[in-house]
């Protein structure tokens, strides 16, 4: 009771613990986020870039490699800024020429005088009259309301606007200056700050953290260069569609869709709202609005469903969902810029959770791996008995894998957990009987799909089918203490006969002497002595033993399904009398595959 007791009070510490430090991180990253946004673009730019760097500097050396690239993209953001501005200012320069026909789309919309918009304009002027402090003074001579004027100032001062718009700009290039002398700092010094920081973080776990940094590495320049590859084309494509429909200033609305699409989810729809309200301004019918909504509709429907699965693959590891919640909460933390930053920053925890143990629930939680594995998902389904979601996950699976790797790799993992399930107490007597039931059912149900045993699982696995001979049955399977070892005695029954070979599995009713007689009565070729765990070694052996005393001429095979035993146990049962242990269904078919391994020679003889 005492130990149960210090147990939830160490869980209650551990969980105040993982509270106060989830706190400290986000007030971490809120506070400190003029600091830490410099620092992840350079670091995220420092990925990209360096692998540029690398294959430069094999000819012209690290400092003027580093300093070519970053010239080049200092180069490259300022023309396509300068660009983009000239493009604007002869954009500014002609909307007064589109006022006629904004006037005539706007007039189209036919939009009525007494509608629901101008009914609720007049309430709301209404209800503003019956504030309070809202009443216009009266004229005391005639007792009608005078209008009350009011002077406001419209004008602002020329250094207020100034100093607006000034320190906006030079707030931005200051941000962007030391963004950029961070990256040639971490490029030039790129070996030296991966070994400091293996060493800060990797005491005793070297090569783990290098792996690490290695997987986040590879993962975000993989990300970056591939959606750099997609947002250029889809750039240019935008560009030149608008181009080719009559929208002015394709080039502007190109270079904007090259940049507004590095934003998650909105990117893409912002660039595009311009566009198409310049549509409306230039044209005089609504043909060009709805080409230019189709030309952004259409091209960003082929790189999602299209281009970009095929191009990213697994680079980024992150799933669908887990981007959607990192990119609202990263937006909250840092803005905008959380938002372009957010797929990054939730790789860079993917892989911290991969490869430290401790922030493996980050892993859970965002990676795309798939949560449980087959075997788990099916114990899942079939102790809360959703048999629907039971056969279509085994359905599902066995589109790419075996029968032989269903038993093997899922049901015979499923009864083993359910059995150390049963011990521990987690599930009761009923729920075990109901789940092995279950299972017997789905065997059942399998028998007629074909066997497709893979080629390479054994080389004497061809299954020649066994020339009849005088015995009854060619295997017997006798399960060795329980109901679980019964039960992978019927896979067992069903995949020999679909070799072509005669088999019983022998029920767990009968107890050892019962056994011994039965198969003194069938005068098998071979038998399998079935054993699951929790069943044991010692048991087979036993089994074995009894069966060799009564019976010489006669193979015994040990089936240890799901698991594997020391190399003395297997001895052990070698001098009991077993002729071979097999360890998992599929080594069973292919042992029983060739006529050679039973002894069918002497028995024709």
């Amino acid at each position: 009771m005492q130990i149960q007791k210090n147990n939830a009070a160490n869980s209650a510490i551990k969980g105040i613990y993982a509270l106060l430090l989830a706190i400290f991180t986000i007030a971490f990253l809120y506070l400190g986020q003029d600091i830490l946004i410099p620092l992840a673009l350079a670091v995220l730019l420092s990925f990209f870039l360096s692998q540029f760097v690398t294959r430069l500097e094999k000819y012209v050396g690290r400092i003027i490699s580093v300093l070519i690239i970053v010239c080049m993209v200092f180069i490259g953001i300022s023309a396509t800024t300068y660009i983009m501005s000239q493009q604007l200012i002869e954009l500014a320069a002609k909307l007064p020429d589109y006022k006629t026909n904004i006037i005539k789309k706007l007039r189209a919309l036919h939009i009525p005088q007494g509608g629901v918009l101008t009914r609720l304009s007049n309430t709301i002027e209404d209800l503003k009259k019956e504030l309070p402090g809202q009443e216009q003074p009266k004229n005391h001579e005639t007792g009608v309301l005078t209008p009350s004027v009011q002077v406001v100032e419209t004008k602002k001062d020329f250094t207020s606007i100034a100093e607006s718009v000034f320190g906006t700009f030079f707030s931005v290039l200051g941000t962007l200056g030391f963004v950029l002398l961070l990256v040639v700092l971490m490029l030039i010094n790129r070996e030296d700050l991966r070994g400091r920081i293996i060493r800060l973080i990797g005491q005793g776990r070297i090569g783990p953290t290098t792996l690490a940094m290695d997987d986040a590495s590879a993962r975000i320049s993989s990300y970056l260069f591939m959606q750099l590859v997609v947002n250029v084309s889809f750039g240019v494509l935008v560009g030149i569609g608008l181009f080719l429909i009559g929208i002015p200033n394709a080039i502007l609305w190109g270079g904007m869709a090259i940049v507004l699409r590095f934003i998650p989810y909105l990117g893409v729809w912002i660039s595009s709202a311009v566009p198409i309200i310049l549509s409306l301004a230039v044209s005089e019918s609504w043909a060009l609005p709805v080409i230019t909504i189709c030309l952004f509709l259409g091209l960003e429907l082929v790189l999602c469903n299209g281009v970009e699965p095929w191009l990213y693959g697994s680079s980024t590891g992150v799933s669908p969902m887990a981007l959607m919640v990192a990119a609202v909460f990263w937006t909250w933390m840092w803005g905008p810029i959380g938002l372009v930053l957010s797929t990054a920053l939730t790789v860079c925890l993917v892989v911290l959770g991969h490869h430290v143990g401790k922030l493996e629930f980050l892993s859970i939680l965002l990676s795309d791996e798939e949560p449980l594995k087959p075997d788990e998902e099916c114990y899942n389904r079939l102790l809360v008995d959703d048999q629907n979601e039971t056969l279509n996950l085994i359905e599902k699976y066995l589109q790419t894998h075996t029968k032989v790797d269903l038993y093997d790799n899922v049901l015979i993992p499923v009864i083993t957990a359910s059995e150390t399930d049963l011990r521990l107490g987690s599930i009761d007597v009923e729920q075990g009987r109901e789940l092995r039931q279950n299972i017997y059912e789905i065997v059942e149900d399998l028998s007629y799909l074909p066997l497709d045993v893979k080629e390479e699982s054994s080389e004497e696995a061809q299954s020649t089918p066994i020339p009849p001979i005088s015995k009854k049955y060619h295997a017997l399977c006798l399960p060795v203490r329980a109901e679980r070892d019964e039960l992978a005695g019927a896979m067992l029954t069903q995949l020999l006969g679909q070799q072509s070979i005669e088999a019983e599995n022998v029920p767990i009713k009968l107890n050892t002497e019962e056994l011994i007689t039965f198969v003194q009565k069938c005068e098998p070729g071979v038998i399998f002595i079935s054993v699951v765990s929790p069943s044991t070694v010692i048991h087979a052996r036993y089994l074995a033993q009894k069966i060799r005393q009564k019976i010489s001429k006669l193979k015994i095979y040990v089936g240890i399904w799901g698991t594997k035993v020391s190399s003395d146990a297997v001895n052990k049962l070698h001098s009991a009398g077993v002729d071979q242990v097999v360890y998992s269904l599929e080594e069973a078919v292919g042992l029983m595959g060739t006529k050679k391994q039973i002894g069918v020679e002497d028995d024709i003889e």
